[in-house]
């Protein structure tokens, strides 16, 4: 085991790095949204959080569809097949296109998600007015996904982390303008993040465009080599290893979403002092996140390359090294949660809120860095229905109903500890180690399956 993490850590981490600044960068966008917008309004830090949160659903389901395309592209290209992963790119962007039409015509009417939140009239209008902003971005958002799956399935994330931190130094003056106006713009407040975000998804996905037509790498592949019909069969592929994927975003996703609308219920300030650790708590995903993503990337090309043994074994050193990491860095947030806080400057009311969910943040890091590497270890070897049940059962069953009852209270002797937000974290945190048990159960029936009816080839 300590020589297969000698010989694959290395390798994740050299694809793992770049897509953790990348990730970071855009994730920052976030981050600024937060910071900036609790530094106008409250009322518009709470329209933040619910719009955001019904935004994150809809486009992380989304995104979650397209990125079937990565695992089915990186057992292509470990396969050598390199022309056939230019026809998945094009049949991959008349995906997006279908999708962006669905995912906007929710964005655009978002009333029956906002009802759940009960917000003030001010507050619900500045959350409508976000989303129909921010809805304008999904198709270049989605359309630039497929190229981001494309780059991460033939191991060159570098290029997309350089688009996406150019994007981040734009978003910083965009964000000031549009929020605080001047130069004769009036202050947007809130919905200025979404016109911010919306103009850099359009530039991202118009640059990376050319990169590819332009850049001798790539010739290879052939994606501008022809138009392409819609292909149904190739469509349908993506959709059944994509779907389920998609689903899976979507509950992991929603199962924070949901927390919000309902924290909402609980007043103005629990829901800002929910937004700004959950928001941190995004941040720190982003490590086993990227760590995930490029595990997911070395199974599918070593399965395509028929070496089903170094697929599994790769699984392992990333499941444990993951981890690992993972709770030094719970350790360090909660020695750290106060200066951590400070960065969001906020109210003293929001501030006392916030602190106790801290602990959350620290205890679950094992368990969401289990759940996250099993998850894509398996999406590596394109399975995804039974990870979705999964995520169904734990995170929207144990996690949001759970969170439900222990939150409000509803059996009339919860502990006051677990109570308010802090019930919904805790519940959450439960979920993510079932979530994590029968993932990683699942992975290792799946890899001896698949050692058995594919034998290696002797290297």
């Amino acid at each position: 085991m300590l020589s297969n993490l000698k010989r694959d850590i290395p390798r994740l981490l050299s694809l793992a790095g770049p897509l953790l600044v990348g990730q970071l960068a855009v994730i920052a966008f976030g981050v600024m949204d937060t910071a900036m917008v609790a530094r106008y309004s409250t009322d518009d830090l709470a329209a933040l959080a619910m719009a955001g949160s019904i935004f994150i659903s809809i486009y992380v389901g989304l995104t979650g569809v397209i990125s079937a395309l990565a695992p089915i592209a990186g057992q292509l290209f470990g396969a050598k097949r390199f022309s056939e992963i230019g026809e998945e790119v094009r049949q991959g962007w008349w995906l997006s296109l279908g999708l962006s039409i669905f995912g906007m015509l929710i964005l655009m009417n978002p009333g029956v998600f906002l009802s759940i939140a009960n917000a003030s009239p001010e507050v619900e209008a500045k959350a409508i007015l976000y989303l129909q902003i921010v809805a304008w971005g999904l198709p270049a958002s989605l359309a630039m996904r497929v190229l981001v799956a494309f780059h991460n399935a033939i191991s060159k994330p570098a290029v997309v982390t350089w688009l996406q931190i150019g994007g981040l130094f734009l978003k910083i003056p965009l964000n000031a303008w549009l929020i605080y106006g001047g130069f004769g713009v009036d202050a947007m407040g809130g919905p200025g993040c979404a016109l911010a975000t919306v103009i850099i998804n359009w530039l991202w996905f118009l640059m990376m465009l050319v990169i590819v037509y332009r850049g001798n790498f790539y010739q290879v592949f052939g994606v501008y080599e022809k138009f392409s019909q819609p292909n149904l069969h190739r469509i349908a592929t993506l959709l059944k290893l994509g779907l389920p994927i998609g689903l899976s975003y979507l509950i992991e996703v929603t199962s924070f979403a949901f927390m919000a609308l309902f924290i909402a219920k609980l007043g103005t300030v629990p829901l800002a002092g929910h937004q700004i650790v959950a928001n941190l708590g995004t941040v720190l995903y982003m490590l086993p996140l990227s760590l995930s993503i490029a595990t997911s990337t070395l199974v599918a090309q070593s399965l395509g390359a028929d070496k089903p043994t170094l697929a599994k074994e790769i699984g392992w050193s990333s499941l444990i090294f993951t981890t690992t990491l993972c709770v030094f860095v719970g350790l360090l947030v909660w020695i750290f949660r106060y200066p951590l806080l400070d960065l969001y400057a906020p109210s003293a009311d929001v501030r006392s809120m916030a602190i106790p969910l801290f602990l959350f943040i620290a205890f679950y890091q094992i368990f969401d860095a289990l759940q996250v590497t099993s998850a894509f270890i398996l999406r590596g070897y394109r399975v995804a229905f039974w990870p979705m049940w999964i995520y169904a059962i734990s995170l929207w069953g144990v996690g949001l109903g759970g969170g439900y009852i222990l939150g409000f209270n509803l059996t009339g002797n919860v502990p006051e500890i677990l109570q308010g937000a802090q019930g919904f974290w805790f519940a959450n945190s439960l979920s993510l180690a079932i979530a994590a048990t029968f993932l990683i159960t699942l992975f290792k029936r799946t890899a001896k399956r698949f050692e058995r009816e594919h034998p290696p080839v002797e290297v």
